[in-house]
């Protein structure tokens, strides 16, 4: 996204209604209606507190939590858990598992929020006197009509959203100024409706209700794109999401109430079984267009949630918590990533979700729990934020988390009770907590088994072996990638790589180094000649959202050495040097596996052993790398954690036959 969106401004705000708001924005179409479904028999107590619960939740969660407090946490102005855990991590060690789990509850929501929000507007045409008798909610062709859209939805990822990007804020500005039109009409009629505003009908309708406080677990469902929203900070800017939000939630709170009027203005004891005041609030005339709107809404809202799945698996990659995956970049617009495993994942999750559920109703009632979680990591990741680098005073932090916690904990008790309809998703969200997990231990046991030597003391080893013609060449510029964080060492292991085996000669030896910043974007690099023309280090330092292209980063370094006259890099062979032919480049990419050799606990055994497995099906280092070059070599070397060791031989004398005489020597 351009800089210059990120600025307030209103084009930024338009842009911002787009592609952030697109989630919270399209909950009307379905909270109100599952808090009347749950709560049993209508009343004023059920319509007033539902409504009570809702705007408080939004001002209290969204308003307060993330608009206020939580967007504050930016990244050089990214957003998202991963960049959250980027400027926290050195305070504690342990603070990787909430941002795991965050992580992976957050994207499990990518397989529901689509096929709920396209659902819930599909089913508003059942309310059009030619569509009545088929678009029945649950049967097959609002299945198919939904199932249609999630397909092409998932299928033009691979173009980019430039082209219909540019429509996605008009259409959303309209959306809410269709919210806010509605619901103002509604109000206007039944104006005691503002009574719901006031915190102690919220409070009555959790304590006096026969459901009482389960009821939260629908009341939920107003805020569950507030994790969203905090993850798509880098697309907007902060300023332009907290003045987008004033007229936001107004709109959405007109729109609840005015759902709320037109309930309190029906026959009392009316059924509202399979009613949707969504859909009762828009002018009959008007349904059809409505309809259309609020799918376009719909698409626009999952849009954003696939578009932000995308960013926090790379990320996931960057930070070591997610096996190399093919990555691409469908467009020139900066941030814009499309990831196609995931991208196919997603969409068969959500078409599974949609035959399994086949109703926005049923979707309600299994959606919500794992937003829950979500928000409790952000909460344990932002305390560390608040005190340590914000500095903020103990007694307001202290105040802060203990409002959040209650909030959020409540939720989620009120939510645990839709485990039992959402074990269809458990085994989806094990996979990806599993997964980052395994991936994070055992990159964690890897590092522990790196020995690193002095490179200066390897540097007479490293000429004499240049120099020495009776060794065939094996590369004229022989590349490394190394580990090393400090640039007087280097890994023993490619030591061994050089020397042992078959040893590779080369005129030039480089040892590349990736550091990843905290920053987001960037992009910068050091040149160290440790030997000049002999022994040459490179140190990239690339922000946690830029993929390690290392043959491309490489080949500019090499060009601006040559234009700097610092190296030269034409052929040393005789024929080829005389028609200045470029000298040749190899790199040695050094992979690992689990040794046969080994003696470890369970714990480890069972880490290493899902790693390996796991990366079977991950990207090859050398592509992960960038390096689709015909000129790389994979070296595979084994992992060793233990070794197997106590091992006890009895020696016995060889035992020989002389004419059938068995002889000892």
């Amino acid at each position: 996204m351009n800089s210059h969106v990120k600025q307030l401004s209103f084009a930024g705000l338009i842009v911002t209604l787009g592609i952030i708001f697109g989630d919270i924005g399209t909950s009307p179409l379905y909270v109100f209606q599952t808090l009347l479904v749950e709560g049993g028999k209508v009343d004023m107590a059920l319509v007033l507190g539902s409504i009570s619960c809702i705007f408080w939740t939004l001002t209290l969660q969204t308003t307060f939590k993330y608009i206020v407090i939580t967007l504050q946490a930016d990244n050089k102005g990214e957003g998202g858990i991963f960049s959250l855990y980027a400027l926290v991590r050195r305070y504690g060690k342990w603070l990787a598992i909430p941002a795991i789990v965050g992580a992976g509850t957050l994207l499990a929501d990518g397989i529901i929020t689509p096929p709920i929000s396209v659902t819930s507007a599909i089913e508003g045409l059942n309310l059009v006197p030619a569509f009545a008798s088929v678009i029945v909610p649950g049967n097959n062709l609002i299945l198919i009509i939904v199932i249609s859209i999630i397909i092409l939805l998932f299928f033009f990822q691979q173009f980019g959203t430039k082209v219909v990007g540019s429509a996605f804020g008009p259409i959303m500005l309209l959306w809410f100024v269709m919210l806010g039109i509605l619901g103002t009409m509604q109000v206007m009629h039944h104006p005691t409706i503002f009574k719901a505003l006031n915190p102690y009908y919220g409070a009555r309708l959790l304590m006096d209700h026969p459901k009482g406080f389960w009821l939260l677990g629908a009341v939920f469902l107003c805020t569950t794109g507030a994790e969203a929203l905090y993850s798509d900070l880098g697309h907007c800017g902060r300023k332009n999401i907290q003045v987008s939000w004033i007229f936001v939630k107004t709109t959405l709170v007109l729109n609840y109430l005015g759902q709320g009027a037109w309930v309190l203005a029906q026959a009392p004891g009316k059924d509202f079984t399979g009613v949707n005041p969504f859909f009762e609030i828009v002018p009959h005339q008007f349904l059809i267009p409505g309809v259309a709107l609020a799918t376009m809404a719909t698409i626009i809202a999952s849009q954003a949630l696939i578009s932000g799945s995308f960013t926090l698996i790379s990320e996931a990659v960057s930070m070591n918590f997610w096996p190399r995956i093919t990555i691409k970049y469908p467009s020139n617009i900066r941030g814009q990533i499309y990831i196609p495993s995931i991208n196919w994942i997603l969409c068969g999750g959500c078409i599974l979700v949609s035959l399994y559920f086949k109703t926005s109703a049923a979707m309600t009632a299994a959606y919500g729990f794992s937003i829950t979680i979500a928000m409790l990591s952000t909460t344990i990741l932002m305390y560390y934020f608040m005190r340590y680098v914000k500095h903020w005073p103990v007694w307001m932090v202290t105040m802060i988390l203990c409002v959040f916690l209650t909030v959020e904990f409540s939720f989620f008790v009120a939510n645990a009770v839709k485990i039992i309809h959402r074990l269809f998703f458990v085994g989806f969200e094990i996979g990806l907590i599993f997964t980052m997990y395994v991936w994070f231990k055992a990159r964690k046991i890897n590092n522990r088994f790196l020995h690193f030597i002095d490179i200066k003391e390897q540097l007479p080893l490293l000429k004499a072996l240049s120099a020495d013609t009776t060794v065939n060449k094996y590369a004229t510029h022989l590349i490394y990638l190394t580990k090393a964080n400090n640039g007087k060492q280097i890994e023993e292991k490619i030591i061994y790589s050089i020397m042992s085996r078959r040893p590779k000669r080369a005129d030039t030896y480089w040892f590349v180094h990736i550091e990843r910043t905290d920053e987001p974007y960037t992009m910068e690099y050091s040149v160290d000649q440790i030997e000049p023309g002999k022994v040459i280090r490179i140190e990239f330092r690339l922000g946690f959202r830029i993929q390690p292209r290392v043959n491309v980063l490489f080949r500019n370094v090499v060009e601006d050495m040559v234009q700097r006259k610092e190296i030269d890099i034409t052929s040393q062979y005789e024929s080829l040097n005389k028609y200045k032919i470029a000298a040749d480049f190899r790199f040695v990419i050094m992979e690992k596996f689990l040794s046969y050799n080994n003696l470890f606990s369970t714990s480890e055994a069972f880490i290493l052993n899902s790693y390996f497995a796991i990366k079977k099906l991950a990207q090859s280092e050398a592509k992960a790398f960038g390096l689709d070059t015909s000129e790389t070599r994979i070296e595979k070397i084994p992992l060793v954690v233990k070794p197997v060791s106590n091992v006890h031989l009895k020696r016995i004398d060889p035992v020989t036959y002389s004419n059938g005489v068995l002889e000892v020597d």
